[in-house]
């Protein structure tokens, strides 16, 4: 099932709740204005998958995972370059990029940034569509593209759902791009719901 373009505007509007509500809590938390926006949601293939990747680049990247169970079930995913996530942890805890326990620090700090975000993404698509999903503990990796997603894992006819994310703190100048990836195993699922929500 291909979901059409009012479920996509749909999925988007849950993203954009999600993220809103991620900014909200990092905004207080860290006493910055902290800006969270999607300029788009869209399904892809692993090909497409793999494609838009590429475009990431083949740098060394930061990744926060959560694993999540449910009515569908998949993995998602906040990406920094490292440069950048380098730059947004030492903004926001004051710590030199030199500093003896930074890599400790950068774990920290990214893996409670994605606990926010990604949590709060998940939970407004699961509170909204009144489903029940169950979430790991996010962890955080350092890797390139390929050893980050593992595609020789991802089985060849999986649904992905991709958002890019901005994510900008005004007070430091940092601004960069997030990639929040979903890999739905039952997507057919996730689109029957939207549609009992009156969006398909």
């Amino acid at each position: 099932m291909n979901p059409t373009s009012e479920q996509i505007d749909a999925l988007k509007e849950l993203m954009n709740i999600g993220v809103g509500r991620g900014a909200s809590v990092l905004n207080t938390m860290l006493n910055s204005h902290i800006t969270l926006q999607i300029p788009f949601v869209k399904m892809l293939s692993c090909d497409e998958l793999k494609a838009e990747l590429d475009m990431v680049g083949k740098d060394r990247l930061a990744s926060v995972n959560l694993l999540f169970k449910g009515l569908f079930s998949g993995n998602a995913k906040l990406l920094f370059p490292s440069e950048s996530a380098l730059k947004l942890v030492t903004a926001l805890t004051g710590e030199e990029p030199n500093a003896s326990d930074l890599d400790s620090i950068l774990a920290g700090t990214l893996s409670e940034i994605g606990n926010i975000v990604l949590n709060s993404v998940m939970g407004s698509i699961s509170n909204l569509l009144q489903l029940s999903l169950s979430y790991s503990v996010p962890n955080y990796i350092e890797g390139n593209v390929n050893s980050l997603f593992n595609m020789d894992k991802i089985a060849p006819k999986a649904d992905i759902l991709l958002a890019r994310t901005r994510f900008i703190i005004e007070e430091f100048n940092v601004e960069g791009d997030i990639v929040i990836f979903f890999e739905v195993g039952s997507f057919d699922k996730l689109l029957a719901s939207l549609k009992e929500l009156g969006t398909g």
